[in-house]
């Protein structure tokens, strides 16, 4: 069976946030549908080739954070994409801002750089 959303993972940074984000990611652009039946935690790990408490977790936090609704008897699927409230948007990416300040300061980009490399991916 082949995952219905494609991840490539890199080593040195947790498989459970990159897992996370791939799923995310192809939730937000439309690869994921709502409704979608997404692989059982079992295939997961097969597929992917990682623990299955691993895929455990990264199922627990997509339905958390409401990207995955789990149907007993039914199985996984994809939950109806609702952004967030407005309250909570600013906290859910202040850390993922401050990485991105911090490590395009590191490699020596300057804000202009990063804003036009925000909005080329915003694309």
């Amino acid at each position: 069976m082949l995952l219905p959303f494609s991840v490539n993972l890199k080593p040195g940074r947790s498989l459970h946030d990159q897992l996370v984000f791939a799923v995310t990611k192809a939730v937000v652009t439309g690869q994921l549908q709502a409704g979608e039946r997404f692989p059982s935690v079992r295939v997961l790990s097969q597929e992917l080739k990682i623990n299955p408490n691993t895929a455990q977790k990264v199922v627990t936090t997509l339905v958390e954070r409401g990207i995955l609704e789990v149907h007993p008897g039914i199985g996984t699927e994809v939950a109806a994409w609702r952004p967030i409230a407005s309250a909570a948007r600013r906290a859910l990416l202040h850390e993922h801002l401050q990485r991105l300040v911090i490590d395009a300061k590191r490699v020596g980009l300057d804000l202009d750089d990063v804003i036009d490399l925000i909005r080329r991916e915003w694309k």
